[in-house]
């Protein structure tokens, strides 16, 4: 995977899987997949991660209408597991309550634990944060099991191949991964899509605009006790190795749906950002706005805004323009702006519930379906934006790519000391354009 990895070879590649729900080709000369351990019509679920998007992952694992059980769990930190725990068995959640068979050996605390709790499930759920993806998904792939992993699915570039590494060997396994950029399950979405690519309403995509704008999200106190590890663990959002700042967090969805219409990845980035109102040092080194042009090798550019700051304009959206009209998710309109198509459907299901309907399904049934790679190269995208802003500078795709610079501490150990560290007052070292290297 060291190779340059050519748009033309993304293009080949992913054109035969079955991606986001759309009905596309199987994948040829797939091997018989062993779908549940034990032979019998239980699927064992193990979660890997449990925070609120664990949990509300483990949530729609568990609603689906196969018979599944949650068998294992595994966090670094218990109180993360006993929350997602009480929560699932909660009286609230009667209808999965049930469900939840985790035995107390079987409830994994520590930087190892996912590989144990890995090995009791036939499939697993990865919602840690974004950083440690990469080495969970070998993990589950290398026991051959099913996975549903939250996007991003890695925070570097030597992450992304290990992810891409894993991919291909899932498909040689026949194994079914689904990876949570919900839009590709979203019922406006898929009728957009039809629209805009089988049916060609705006014509051919010449630009497009995505943006995901608004005040931001939590942030975690730094106590006495914790060692600098477990501090930038609990606060994960606000450090680059974790997170992969909120470009890669949050705005990948955003940027992934532009990937998505035009069925491939950008070429070229430039782009700016700062900092400029989360200055304390509890935001840790990540940006608070990110502005960046993808330019895709047919020469079309997408404009790109993420920003965190509270008491802005909010918008979470994006925008094709096409050489007959524009289009956007559920609306489509011609150049004149006269409606041309607008989704009035009220009964649409709840996009998070369908990515692990249609995971479980294609499991029983053996269908196609593997989102690995496609999510690779969209989170790849982001951190391509990412490289373009923290370094100022335009970047080639296969440079980042390629990139050898990993963002990784040394071990995982509460006592390891991650790559970036505060100074004498707690303030963490901000990337500054035209230094940052990044390549």
């Amino acid at each position: 995977m060291t190779d340059n990895f050519k748009r033309r070879d993304f293009i080949k590649t992913t054109a035969a899987a079955t991606v986001g729900g759309l009905s596309l080709a199987g994948l040829p000369g797939q091997a018989q997949g062993s779908y549940y351990v034990d032979g019998n019509d239980q699927i064992k679920v193990a979660l890997i991660g449990c925070g609120g998007r664990g949990t509300g992952a483990a949530f729609q694992a568990l609603s689906v209408k196969e018979n599944v059980v949650l068998v294992a769990m595994a966090d670094a930190f218990k109180d993360r597991i006993d929350g997602c725990y009480s929560s699932l068995t909660s009286e609230k959640n009667v209808k999965i309550k049930d469900k939840v068979k985790v035995a107390p050996e079987n409830k994994f605390v520590g930087f190892d634990g996912y590989k144990k709790a890995i090995a009791l499930a036939d499939v697993v759920i990865l919602t840690t944060p974004p950083g440690f993806r990469p080495i969970h998904f070998e993990e589950a792939v290398r026991q051959g099991k099913h996975v549903f992993m939250e996007k991003p699915v890695a925070t570097d570039a030597p992450g992304i191949r290990r992810v891409l590494a894993a991919a291909e060997e899932s498909k040689k396994k026949n194994l079914k991964v689904v990876v949570g950029l919900q839009r590709h399950y979203q019922t406006s979405y898929l009728e957009t899509y039809k629209r805009v690519i089988d049916q060609k309403m705006i014509g051919d995509i010449v630009a497009a605009r995505c943006y995901w704008n608004n005040d931001g999200v939590w942030v975690k106190k730094r106590e006495s006790q914790m060692t600098e590890m477990e501090y930038q663990m609990r606060n994960w959002y606000y450090f680059v190795w974790l997170c992969g700042d909120h470009i890669c967090e949050q705005h990948i969805h955003n940027i992934d749906v532009v990937n998505w219409f035009k069925n491939g990845h950008p070429t070229e980035a430039v782009g700016m950002g700062g900092r400029e109102v989360r200055k304390g040092k509890e935001y840790g080194e990540i940006f608070d706005h990110h502005y960046v042009e993808f330019k895709y090798d047919d020469g079309m550019i997408l404009s790109s805004q993420c920003r965190h700051q509270p008491g802005t304009v909010s918008d979470v959206s994006e925008h094709l323009i096409g050489t007959k009209g524009r289009a956007t998710e559920g609306k489509i309109f011609d150049l004149q702006g006269k409606s041309l198509w607008r989704h009035r459907d009220t009964e649409d299901k709840n996009p998070y519930q369908v990515e692990h309907d249609v995971l479980f399904d294609c499991i029983v049934n053996n269908k196609p379906v593997n989102d690995a790679e496609w999510g690779a190269m969209s989170t790849m995208t982001s951190i391509f934006g990412r490289m373009a802003t923290y370094s100022g500078q335009k970047l080639k795709w296969d440079d980042a790519i390629n990139s050898n610079i990993s963002l990784m501490p040394d071990a995982f150990t509460w006592d390891t000391l991650p790559k970036t560290l505060p100074d004498a007052d707690g303030f963490y070292p901000i990337p500054v354009p035209g230094k940052a290297k990044v390549i």
